[in-house]
């Protein structure tokens, strides 16, 4: 693929995408645990989205102003997504786990000018105790909720037409949180450009997706792997999303891949891994699939050979970051490279480099990178040129992981430069974990890291120094995850309490965590 077939033209917004699939033809359909089915076509879809962006407009929020969106696996999600990008507006999503000093975190940082939260999400909202002093505009949907503006309402009598505001290749369109291994998480700026090279990439190439397929992706609204594949990847394909808005079962999935002829699925690790130790397997036919993809971490040789050996599905590793797109994957899979992360989706643009920025010699060990020009790489961290100039290298932005690569450039997963935990698709920062730690009144000091982990990939294993005249027991270990899961999102608990005597430190009094990922 040449790099100018990747760039966007000037004038371009990513609404445009899914625009032009107007049609009756079924854009989404929804399923709940009960087992009810709603469905929506793009032509409905897309006159929703602007009588909204109307409404939104009419409010005063213009092209620029930030947004942060708080909604779950509904298609209310799409048309808000579409309306904010047709109004020129910056989405940052926030996960329905997020908690009060998160979001509060998110809103100021961000400046956002509104936010937009499913109605059972308020609370979290309301409990923020900062001041918000940019925030003007609180907006909810599905239920009234006072002192908030109600969607239906803003749309009510809105005409269904709309002109998208005109926005170029650069104009930012989504602001995404990623977190780190010190400090608050960092603000990831996305343009329109971005969302056009991201479809002619991880789209087209690896999720494989046609018009006529029927796709389920996974992940849900508030991570940009949402933005990735429900979102973009298949209304940008023209194709039908499928969304099941229920509680994660084994058998249930199956099933339901099964009932609804599933054509392309991407599922997390956590997801695959669970599927495939369910006893009754083989009891479904997803004859009906043909494509299935992993994505958020590696993915184990077992899984995929149950996969394999049971439907003849070969699900296929991606990787990629929230700073970019699908970088690395597998696609035409040799059956020696299994386990491996894949080939790079554009070779010319994926290296792995040695510390000064180096491509390295084939099987040596070094940090992947990405060239500086491609075109799905992320513009910036929001107010951070410190944190943006230290993630480059010479000519390359440095991923953090590490890899090598083999003579027919698949490359082989070895680790974390950094201590960022992935664990069942989420990246956690420790320093996250370990401030919430610290607020507990029986800790003295603490320390967070990655314990391997069969089903999840990682847990979160906290080691913690208790203070003077505490004494360690089962029942403080389920106190301290009980007071964590309070302060911040609950995936980012840790599942292992170890304690000890005193962390393992440098002379200069830097924790060394590599010897306590060795314990």
């Amino acid at each position: 693929m040449e790099l100018h077939t990747l760039i966007a033209p000037e004038k371009y917004n990513i609404a445009n995408e899914i625009d032009r699939y107007f049609s009756e033809k079924t854009a989404l359909i929804l399923e709940n645990d009960t087992g009810v089915k709603l469905t929506i076509t793009y032509s409905e879809l897309i006159k929703k989205a602007n009588q909204f962006a109307n409404g939104l407009t009419e409010l005063g929020l213009k092209k620029g102003d930030r947004v942060v969106v708080m909604t779950t696996r509904l298609i209310e999600s799409y048309f808000i997504y579409l309306a904010c990008l047709k109004a020129g507006l910056v989405i940052s999503a926030a996960s329905e786990l997020l908690r009060a000093k998160d979001l509060s975190y998110r809103l100021n940082h961000s400046e956002a000018k509104a936010v937009i939260a499913y109605h059972p999400f308020v609370t979290e909202f309301e409990k923020i105790e900062e001041e918000t002093p940019f925030l003007e505009h609180m907006i909810t949907f599905g239920e009234v909720v006072p002192g908030w503006k109600l969607i239906e309402d803003m749309m009510e009598g809105k005409s269904d037409t709309f002109t998208t505001v005109d926005t170029f290749k650069e104009d930012y369109a989504f602001l995404a949180y990623t977190s780190g291994t010190t400090g608050m998480p960092k603000g990831v700026v996305h343009s329109h450009g971005w969302g056009y090279a991201h479809l002619r990439t991880a789209a087209t190439k690896w999720l494989n997706i046609s018009e006529d397929d029927t796709v389920w992706a996974t992940a849900a609204p508030g991570w940009q792997k949402w933005v990735w594949s429900p979102f973009l990847s298949i209304l940008g394909s023209g194709a039908t999303g499928y969304l099941y808005n229920g509680r994660f079962s084994p058998r249930k999935y199956l099933q339901l891949l099964q009932d609804n002829q599933i054509n392309v699925l991407c599922c997390t690790p956590t997801e695959y891994r669970m599927m495939a130790k369910l006893e009754e397997i083989r009891d479904f036919d997803l004859s009906n699939l043909h494509t299935a993809v992993s994505a958020g971490e590696a993915l184990n040789r077992e899984v995929i050979d149950v996969f394999k050996n049971v439907f003849d599905i070969q699900i296929r590793d991606g990787y990629g970051q929230t700073e970019s797109t699908l970088l690395i994957a597998n696609l035409n899979v040799d059956p020696e490279k299994i386990g491996s992360m894949g080939q790079p989706l554009l070779k010319e643009f994926i290296e792995v480099v040695d510390q000064e920025g180096n491509p390295l010699p084939f099987n040596e060990i070094g940090t992947i990178a990405i060239r500086k020009d491609f075109p799905a790489l992320f513009k910036l961290y929001y107010k951070n040129t410190e944190k943006t100039n230290e993630a480059y290298l010479g000519n390359y932005f440095l991923t953090g992981d590490r890899a090598s690569k083999d003579k027919d450039n698949y490359f082989w997963f070895q680790g974390r430069n950094d201590d960022v935990i992935i664990s069942s698709g989420y990246t956690i920062g420790p320093f996250e974990v370990e401030e919430a730690l610290m607020k507990h009144n029986a800790v003295k000091e603490c320390a967070v890291v990655a314990a391997p982990d069969p089903v999840r990939g990682n847990l979160v294993k906290a080691f913690v120094v208790l203070k003077d005249g505490i004494s360690g027991n089962d029942q403080l270990v389920k106190e301290i995850q009980q007071f964590v899961k309070k302060l911040t999102a609950p995936y980012k608990y840790p599942r292992i309490i170890q304690f000890i005597e005193a962390l393992p430190k440098t002379d200069s009094g830097k924790i060394k965590r590599v010897d306590l990922r060795n314990l």
